[in-house]
């Protein structure tokens, strides 16, 4: 099962992290369908969080397709999003891990390290 964590600084909105969460779980394959996602009733224990909060979070991703929720049962996982296995996941983590000591022995801090990805990112996408 997922365990959420919120970025209170980030600026993102809270249920928007949720989304994000799910999905990332979702690309990576810590969920797959038939799984179930933890209550609202679970989330704002932990997190100390509006429960429409959850709801929204919730609502947004069964508007996309990858959530049912089953009154009186939960919220489950429908579908996978992404492209690549487990294995090719794997690998290519310890490459993007190998790349991160790679940039804090050069120095680079983590902000340093997230514009250099994303301007990457954004030039392999043009």
């Amino acid at each position: 099962m997922i365990e959420f964590q919120l970025d209170r600084g980030s600026g993102v909105p809270t249920y928007l992290q949720l989304v994000h969460q799910v999905k990332a779980a979702m690309r990576l394959g810590a969920l797959k369908p038939g799984d179930q996602l933890p209550t609202a009733r679970e989330v704002v224990e932990k997190l100390a969080i509006n429960p429409n909060t959850v709801l929204k979070a919730y609502r947004e991703l069964e508007r996309e397709g990858l959530v049912e929720a089953l009154p009186g049962m939960g919220t489950f996982v429908r579908r996978v999003i992404g492209g690549a296995t487990f294995a090719e996941h794997a690998r290519l983590r310890g490459g993007l891990a190998s790349w991160v000591r790679e940039c804090r022995q050069a120095g680079l801090a983590e902000e340093d390290m997230k514009a250099l990805f994303d301007s990457v990112l954004m030039e392999a996408v043009a």
